[in-house]
């Protein structure tokens, strides 16, 4: 809800508050962001109290010794007049200057949110605040833009700069938001990393200077996520106040985070300045990115809770929206470029043997895409791997029982290509200088309409032909040499790109809403709110070693939901790390996302198979639970244990998992939580399990009856058709005995095995199911 007058604004969602006024001089005074507040609460009882004039201050007009713009909270601020405090803009102004004072002029609330023309937006349910300064001497003008959605407690910001002068200015610097609050003790929370590591969670103390956040690729980036959060210093999963941000934007992203002498904090968060120089001539206007904001103060499992409800709600759309995802099989790590028709069906069919419901083609299917270095840009399907076409395979693989999907790299173009050779002007890079590559391809130039018109065609009629029912979108190399012949200015060059990528984006896709779309970048390369507006899942990561993924998804979960992340079980030892993992672990941690196998599966053992349909069936029982159920990071007292969490909406079902990474000698007993459940009594059970004879080595010489070598002929085959069962534990309690935690059976200690002991050494881990008796029965 909105309550605004010409001098007070108040921004209510059903558990927080956000408040800020006009100042006497009419620039806009951050007030408070946090709990819901009373209605009777005053807002100069919150206000910070300026009573004393600070040294070394440039105030704002002689005749008032104690407002000066650099010692107050600020919901917007300019260069020039006194702060000097980072400043969300930088406009060379008509005078030349680089000064600016914008103040207000007016308000109106609207219904609903507010659509832009070249970037998307959150929608639903919500309230809009358009709130408009106006520079003291020019006519240029910021629309600030405040959604509230009450329900997901959360409100987003943006900044319009309208041009209403008769020359051209300069933006070298425009933010979505800016806000001030007073220091807690803050300590800023970021997702940072790069390819095959991303989104590993590190935790930085603000102190005094500025803290950045941002990425200079031309995407969001595996290096730094745009999102982040603020959280007091003694917060954690359940308790503590948190304040949390992110961008709808794929593009180069910057966030500032600034702890001045006064112990402010000012947050700035929008599209980076780095090579950024955008010129706006008279009568136009300049859109910012959608900057999302939560506050909770149940800590950082709150918060995530917030955002993984909006993003479900207000940035997924379309006929995949709270939908169920596919389990899929991806044939990338089974083939690599070197298949025909015949081995990809064979592949397929045994993939619907085991329960799996979408193939997917990965990369190789075109042109003369034999290697990593030629093809890319030519989507005509390669006869001699698919002799009758792409509409005759997919019939093949329909007939089969599954869906089928594809993979496309539409942004890239290798030299080695008919495209390039026809193209050349096509791709990003400068005439002047010999040109730089990743991986073997350049970056198609998005600015150009022919070029947008070209992927919209080519991927557009594939789509048709074949009946595509899912589209793999990767974009496997960063940017460089930002240089467009379509653009005079070049500093314009990395927003445009990222412009024309959502143009094609929603030109193939709104028309084929029926395709559910997985973004990829390398794996984790995009993952932002941006693509989710177009993917409703994005390829978390390159890297299917769970261990590395128990960091991956959990540093994701704090911003975006399971429903978002695919997540694969892979072969093992894995090809990124050389890790040797329990096929059980690989689909526990998997199943907490959107599961899909990437594996050769005619190296499956018989018990391997078993497994494996004995998995896919479980987590389709259970899919919506782990796709849309509320997922927490639950406590652990243990450095090598991590333990997750997803309640159904009901609150009757709970699923957790329990990772154990390197196991001790002698570990102690463990204990199982869980937290959220409606009251009641429970049924706790174990997920079954196998454990694979070879994981026991010379062990099985004392368990059995005649002594048999370890590395022979017999256990080997005894390992493909035999396998023994872990420890199932079964339990009745209430809610209230789970959430004061449960102890689980002993782990293996060296001696011994029978059904009551927990078998999970190196990486092992068990998942729980906990579903509410119905007393009635």
């Amino acid at each position: 809800m909105i309550q605004a007058n010409e001098t007070t604004f108040r921004l209510d969602t059903a558990n927080s508050t956000y408040l800020f006024r006009k100042t006497k001089y009419g620039h806009l005074e951050h007030i408070y962001y946090g709990t819901l507040l009373a209605d009777f609460d005053d807002v100069d009882v919150l206000a910070q109290k300026r009573t004393i004039q600070v040294g070394s201050s440039v105030l704002y007009d002689e005749s008032d010794s104690v407002y000066s713009l650099d010692s107050i909270c600020l919901e917007w601020s300019d260069n020039g007049r006194g702060d000097y405090r980072q400043s969300p803009t930088e406009l060379k102004m008509p005078d030349g200057s680089f000064v600016s004072d914008f103040i207000y002029v007016g308000y109106k609330i609207v219904e609903n949110c507010v659509t832009m023309k070249t970037l998307p937006t959150a929608y639903g349910e919500a309230e809009t605040l358009i709130v408009t300064l106006k520079d003291t001497t020019n006519e240029l003008y910021v629309d600030l833009y405040y959604s509230v959605f009450a329900e997901a407690n959360v409100i987003t910001r943006r900044a319009v700069l309208r041009n209403e002068t008769d020359v051209m200015i300069t933006i070298r610097r425009m933010m979505s938001m800016a806000l001030d609050l007073p220091d807690e003790n803050f300590q800023m929370y970021t997702l940072d990393g790069g390819w095959i590591k991303e989104a590993n969670i590190h935790k930085h103390p603000i102190s005094y200077g500025i803290v950045t956040n941002s990425s200079t690729t031309g995407a969001s980036s595996n290096r730094h996520n745009p999102a982040f959060l603020l959280a007091e210093a003694n917060a954690n999963e359940e308790y503590g106040n948190v304040y949390a941000f992110n961008l709808v934007y794929s593009g180069n992203h910057y966030s500032a985070v600034e702890k001045n002498e006064r112990d402010y904090v000012r947050i700035l968060m929008g599209i980076n300045p780095h090579c950024f120089d955008w010129k706006l001539a008279s009568k136009e206007q300049f859109e910012t990115p959608e900057c999302v904001m939560t506050y909770s103060n149940r800590g950082l499992n709150g918060m995530s809770h917030q955002f993984h409800n909006f993003i479900n709600n207000n940035i997924v759309r379309g006929n995949w929206k709270k939908k169920e995802r596919p389990i899929l099989l991806n044939n990338w790590e089974a083939h690599f470029f070197d298949f025909n028709e015949h081995k990809l069906l064979q592949l397929a069919k045994q993939a619907k043997e085991l329960g799996v419901e979408l193939f997917v083609l990965d990369d190789g299917w075109f042109g003369e895409r034999n290697t990593d270095k030629a093809g890319l840009g030519d989507y005509t399907v390669n006869t001699k791997k698919l002799p009758q076409g792409m509409k005759a395979f997919a019939s093949k693989i329909k007939a089969l029982g599954l869906d089928f999907g594809l993979w496309f790299e539409p942004e890239m173009v290798n030299s080695d290509s008919e495209l390039y050779r026809a193209h050349p002007d096509y791709a990003v890079k400068l005439p002047s200088k010999q040109a730089v590559l990743g991986r073997n391809q350049f970056v198609l130039d998005l600015c150009q309409e022919e070029v947008r018109d070209y992927i919209v065609k080519q991927v557009g009629s594939i789509l048709d032909e074949a009946n595509i029912s899912y589209v793999k979108w990767d974009m496997n190399r960063h940017i460089a040499e930002a240089f467009s012949t379509a653009i005079e200015n070049q500093g314009e060059f990395y927003h445009r790109y990222i412009i024309g990528l959502y143009e094609v984006l929603e030109r193939i896709f709104c028309p084929r809403p029926h395709i559910l779309l997985e973004s990829c970048s390398s794996g984790g390369n995009r993952f932002d709110l941006g693509m989710l507006c177009f993917s409703p899942q994005i390829w978390s990561s390159d890297d299917t070693d769970p261990i590395e993924r128990l960091k991956i998804q959990a540093g994701l979960s704090y911003f975006y939901p399971l429903s978002t992340m695919g997540a694969h079980v892979s072969q093992s030892p894995h090809q990124q790390t050389l890790r040797d993992t329990p096929l059980a672990t690989r689909f526990h941690v998997a199943s907490f996302g959107c599961l899909g196998y990437e594996l050769d599966l005619k190296y499956l053992s018989p018990e391997e198979k078993k497994d494996i349909t004995e998995q896919i069936a479980f987590y389709k029982q259970y899919r919506n639970v782990f796709q849309y159920g509320k997922f927490s990071r639950m406590k652990t007292y243990k450095s090598n244990k991590v333990m997750w969490q997803c309640i159904s909406e009901d609150r009757k079902t709970a699923l957790t998992g329990l990772f154990q990474t390197l196991a001790t000698a002698a570990e102690s007993s463990d204990k199982l939580n869980v937290t959220g459940l409606e009251k009641g009594k429970y049924a706790v059970h174990t997920r079954p399990q196998r454990l694979y004879i070879e994981r026991f080595g010379g062990l099985m010489k004392h368990v059995l009856p005649v002594e048999l070598n370890p590395d022979g002929m017999i256990l080997h085959v005894a390992n493909r058709h035999y396998s023994l069962r872990d420890c199932i534990e079964s339990y009745i309690c209430s809610d209230n005995a789970l959430r004061a935690g449960i102890p689980l059976c002993e782990q293996f200690i060296g001696t011994g095995y029978n059904e009551k002991i927990r078998m999970l050494g190196d990486f092992g881990s068990n998942l729980y199911i906990a579903e509410k008796i119905n007393e009635e029965d």
